[in-house]
C-alpha cells in the first residue's frame, strides 16, 4: 500500500491492487482511528467515511485539493 504522503496526523495512500477493472483515481485516508476514501478527479468527492468527524473531513478535503496533482501523479506513476 503506497503511502503518498502524511500530513496533520493523517496518512494518504492507495492500495496496490485496486480491483479489476481498476477504479478511477482516488485516495484513502487514515487517522484518528477513522478512515475515508475520496475520488480525485476534477472535483474531490467523498466516496465513504468511517469515523472522521466533520472538522477532519473538511481538513482532509482541503489537503487533498491542495495536493491533487501530487496524488494524481503518484497514482499514474504506480499504476501506469
Amino acid at each position: 500500500m503506497p503511502v503518498v504522503f502524511r500530513e496533520r496526523g493523517f496518512r494518504f495512500f492507495f492500495y496496490s491492487f485496486e480491483g479489476s477493472p481498476r477504479e478511477p483515481v482516488h485516495i484513502h485516508v487514515k487517522g484518528n482511528d477513522a478512515d475515508a476514501k475520496f475520488w480525485v478527479g476534477e472535483e474531490i468527492v467523498l466516496a465513504y467515511n468511517d469515523g472522521l468527524n466533520s472538522r477532519d473531513l473538511a481538513l482532509v478535503s482541503l489537503i487533498i485539493r491542495a495536493r491533487r496533482k501530487e496524488i494524481r501523479d503518484a497514482w499514474y506513476a504506480h499504476f501506469g
